[in-house]
């Protein structure tokens, strides 16, 4: 063939380095379970049966409340074709694994108390760690909420981490899997960077691997989203992380509030929250840090009807709103959440499962034919089967349904 550029090479050579260096910057994303949720304990309430005590409520809940699959279907605008198998579901998930994640939180959940008292409370955390630890009552992942660099708690962070860690090391000889650390209120970078800066002395110091203290941040200020330099924030803040982010986890109430929303509108599905979670989802697509939603603040006064009803009414379309959004995972406050939390999360999963399935078995067919038709791009085939593998992690569906491995 002739061509008239006798040698391109020079350019061949710079394309490879600007794919390299997006595929270093870009990986693609997380691998592995995402939990469906975080659910926030104050630390000073924490103990070693508490993930269970939340299934035992919320159980209690469901039925006494929706003790059929029609109050049941009712009770969250359902299908009756599928409000039967998922209310079935739920009830097994509530028995099972009631709690995917959790956060012992010393931060606003908790509050401001003396040294003296939140050691105090340390101790009596990494007792409660190490006992359900060690009768396997953890949750798959786990771990703390510290205090935010912002706002002067940065010297009772390090102290807390530190503390914790230490205690925790004495006493198992180990770091249970699944531990994360929550880092909230982040308004610059930079504070991220000391932050990853003191874990690596910490790791030096304890004798943990390097690395093997990961964390996520809190997205709930203004600044996170819109730097002081009018630049996206949310960049910047990931490259100070580096590969210790796990996630991004998006808290409604501060970041409504810095906005300047009356407390009648502070709410998960206000337009406001919408433009901060896609700006997390463009900022962070491809990169495998994970993205959560934040959490409902409605919890019911009493068990009457009324009250966990109206609650369950505003958690499970919380929840679904953040579906529609691509937010799989957000925060849950209180054991009337679970409920809801699964409910809306598995009628999600369910409905439709049978053209979802169908649609991905025939694409793979067609493919394998070769015979030039295609139902959907393959991008969406992607997305279907990561609906799928998503529904079989967190119980909404039996392994057995997927009609391609996960990675096809």
């Amino acid at each position: 063939m002739n061509l008239s550029v006798p040698s391109f090479d020079d350019l061949s050579a710079r394309i490879a380095a600007v794919r390299d260096d997006h595929a270093r910057r870009f990986p693609g994303p997380a691998t592995g379970r995402q939990p469906v949720h975080t659910v926030y304990v104050p630390a000073d309430r924490f103990s070693r049966s508490t993930p269970a005590d939340f299934g035992t409520e919320a159980l209690r809940l469901l039925n006494t409340h929706t003790p059929g699959a029609g109050s049941f279907g009712s009770a969250f605008g359902l299908d009756p074709e599928i409000a039967g198998p998922v209310r079935e579901r739920v009830a097994a998930k509530l028995a099972s694994e009631p709690v995917e994640d959790v956060r012992i939180d010393f931060e606003d959940g908790y509050g401001v108390r003396s040294d003296e008292e939140e050691d105090a409370h340390i101790a009596q955390v990494v007792e409660a760690v190490a006992a359900a630890y060690q009768v396997k009552a953890l949750p798959h992942y786990w771990g703390l909420r510290v205090k935010s660099f912002a706002d002067g708690g940065h010297e009772r962070t390090m102290r807390t981490l530190d503390g914790f860690l230490t205690a925790l090391r004495d006493r198992l000889g180990r770091l249970p899997g699944g531990f994360t650390i929550t880092f909230p209120k982040v308004v610059m970078a930079e504070h991220v960077a000391i932050f990853v800066e003191y874990l690596d002395r910490l790791e030096g110091s304890l004798g943990l691997p390097a690395g093997i203290l990961r964390f996520e941040v809190q997205v709930e200020t203004t600044e996170a989203i819109i730097d002081h330099e009018g630049r996206i924030g949310l960049r910047a803040i990931a490259d100070a992380a580096g590969p210790r982010l796990t996630a991004a986890h998006f808290g409604v109430f501060d970041y409504t509030a810095a906005c300047g929303l009356p407390p009648e509108e502070q709410r998960l599905d206000h337009p406001a929250c919408d433009f901060a979670r896609h700006a997390m989802q463009v900022t962070f697509a491809g990169t495998g840090v994970r993205l959560s939603d934040g959490s409902t603040n409605v919890v019911p006064r009493n068990d009457g009807p009324d009250e966990v009803n109206a609650t369950w009414a505003v958690h499970a379309a919380h929840v679904r709103h953040s579906l529609r959004h691509g937010f799989y995972q957000g925060w849950d406050l209180h054991p009337a959440h679970l409920p809801s939390r699964y409910a809306a999360v598995y009628a999600y999963h369910l409905s439709g499962v049978d053209e979802v399935i169908g649609r991905v078995r025939a694409w793979h067919e067609q493919a394998a034919a070769k015979d030039g038709g295609v139902l959907d791009e393959p991008a969406t085939v992607k997305a279907l089967v990561a609906r799928l593998q998503r529904a079989v992690d967190c119980g909404a569906l039996d392994e057995s349904v997927l009609p391609v491995p996960a990675e096809g």
